[in-house]
């Protein structure tokens, strides 16, 4: 047996790292415009791969349903899938989110197996937590694996843009030894299959959702802040909507029929991941910046450390404990946090 290399192995990444997200606003109107298309990745129109799920007029298709517009608003929010089921694959979509107060405003980009296996799921989420007006959105990163659900395993991230302002790429890339997630071709997390996870891996075919919902009772501070409708209608914006993945038979669920599914289309992953340690770099880089919590430092959630946990810190894969408070929120963050407390509260004072 090869002995294992004392660095860690090279990432796979998005290949044309030198592309330009050049982001600018359209004469007419003032309507932001997608960032260039990922290399490599050809994005569909709407009945070339997805189907609205919920929300009816609260689902509108713009530019020969090469862009998706998905509102929330008293009556409902919004949501479509993918047309296929895939096992392992690539997912992307530039999004802009909704602008101004947005507390309780949760938009979601996610892959998951719920309404087939609903006490043995799958999910990969990108979820984007709504926040009062003058604070930034949040965005999180979760993996649940076979019902997991009680072991959640999010990160939370501070962007170093506005989401609001323009179309960013968000994209997850899932195969049978990783996952990662990716913001503008920059990877943020991954996530390395370990024998220790088991079926908290996610290994079971899977659909991709985009969805805008009310999550007044979590998304913002643990539901202090609620969805404030006066502000409505909140709006969400998909477009450059990619999929390159491993579509199986929704009516064949036998492991080995998944399997030979995506074995056959494995291989068509290639052309999108490449070795690069420059990649490595500005993930590190990015985590270490924009890292707000990481459930692999909540202590008081996880005395006992996942196993993951442990396999990334003794590969030197984990940000460094005492970057982080017990409950795994950064300190540095919180710093900041208080500090913007004491400045709202330095301003009601004098008004």
């Amino acid at each position: 047996m090869a002995s294992i290399a004392s660095s860690p192995p090279p990432l796979p990444m998005l290949s044309s790292l030198a592309v330009v997200l050049l982001l600018a606003l359209c004469a007419r109107g003032g309507e932001a415009r997608p960032p260039p298309p990922l290399h490599g990745v050809r994005p569909l129109a709407f009945d070339e791969g997805y189907t609205q799920i919920f929300g009816s007029a609260n689902l509108a298709l713009l530019r020969d349903g090469r862009r998706v517009r998905l509102t929330l608003d008293e009556s409902t929010g919004a949501g479509f899938a993918s047309q296929d089921v895939f096992l392992h694959g690539f997912f992307s979509a530039a999004i802009k989110l909704p602008a101004d107060y947005a507390a309780g405003v949760v938009v979601a980009f996610y892959l998951s197996n719920g309404d087939v296996y609903e006490k043995t799921h799958d999910e990969l989420d990108f979820e984007f937590l709504g926040n009062v007006r003058g604070r930034e959105w949040r965005v999180q990163t979760n993996v649940y694996g076979n019902g997991s659900t009680h072991a959640g395993r999010e990160e939370r991230y501070d962007l170093p843009f506005d989401p609001t302002d323009d179309f960013h790429h968000y994209s997850i890339l899932w195969t049978r030894d990783r996952i990662i997630f990716y913001v503008d071709e920059t990877p943020i997390r991954e996530v390395v299959r370990t024998a220790a996870m088991g079926a908290a891996f996610p290994s079971k075919p899977m659909s991709l959702y985009a969805t805008i919902w009310d999550g007044s009772a979590w998304a913002t501070l643990g539901g202090r802040y609620r969805v404030n409708y006066k502000y409505a209608p909140f709006v969400a914006e998909f477009a450059d909507l990619a999929i390159q993945g491993c579509a199986v038979d929704p009516t064949d669920r036998s492991s080995a029929a998944a399997a030979a599914a995506a074995a056959s289309c494995g291989a068509g992953l290639g052309p999108l991941a490449v070795s690069s340690a420059e990649q490595r770099a500005a993930m590190a880089a990015f985590r270490r910046a924009h890292t707000s919590y990481s459930y692999c430092h909540d202590r008081r959630r996880y005395p006992v450390a996942l196993s993951e946990c442990v396999a990334a810190r003794a590969g030197a894969g984990l940000l460094p404990g005492r970057m982080f408070g017990p409950d795994g929120m950064k300190l540095q963050h919180r710093r900041h946090r208080a500090a913007q407390r004491g400045h709202r509260a330095a301003q009601d004072d004098v008004m």
